[in-house]
């Protein structure tokens, strides 16, 4: 099972690697936004992953801060392009 769960956390930090990319070279602020929302959900995933691996479940916890500020982020982005373009 651990073997399992060590797998899929490798998947999901090659999805980090690939939204790093994006972020870099993204052609528009919006897909370079997408981009990082991707790499917190996949970072999220990969820490709610762990935390049986390693055995520390206050690791739960700090997932949920994550994905909470993860929400904060979007709504911030989101209130910064409208009042950048007049709306």
């Amino acid at each position: 099972m651990i073997a399992y769960l060590l797998i899929i956390t490798l998947v999901l930090m090659l999805s980090i690697v690939v939204g790093l990319v994006r972020v870099a070279i993204g052609p528009t602020p919006s897909d370079r936004m997408m981009a990082a929302q991707l790499m917190g959900t996949s970072g999220i995933g990969v820490i709610l992953l762990l935390a049986p691996v390693v055995e520390v479940s206050a690791l739960i916890d700090v997932a949920l801060i994550f994905a909470l500020l993860a929400a904060v982020a979007v709504a911030a982005f989101t209130r910064r392009r409208v009042t950048e373009s007049g709306g």
